[in-house]
């Protein structure tokens, strides 16, 4: 089995459905994942070596990917809009995109 996304994977799957009986600690948790994005592009940036701000770009972008999971979640218990959720996941995804690719320029820049 070939890793694809995390989206189909079944045990991340059975992990939604936990975090749905949990679901009152999500909006804090939500809270802390997109601060943290921002955050470690910053912190990394300011770290002063590439291998360190390719380091806290990794921990962005696993943010990104909490928080659409989070994001996901809070779908289907209710506490956000279909729509708002597909135009939330759709700028994460982007932004993962963006630091996948300054994690290549920069790995390439060594």
């Amino acid at each position: 089995m070939s890793y694809q996304s995390f989206e189909n994977l079944e045990v991340g799957k059975k992990a939604c459905c936990l975090a749905v009986k949990l679901y009152d600690c999500l909006r804090d948790q939500m809270q802390r994942s997109a601060i943290s994005i921002a955050s470690n592009i910053a912190e990394g940036a300011e770290r002063g070596s590439d291998k360190d701000f390719i380091r806290f770009l990794h921990y962005s972008k696993g943010s990104a990917g909490e928080l659409r999971t989070q994001l996901y979640i809070s779908d289907k218990i209710g506490i956000i809009k279909t729509e708002f959720r597909k135009e939330l996941c759709q700028e994460l995804t982007e932004i993962s995109k963006m630091l996948h690719s300054l994690i290549k320029f920069k790995s390439l820049d060594n």
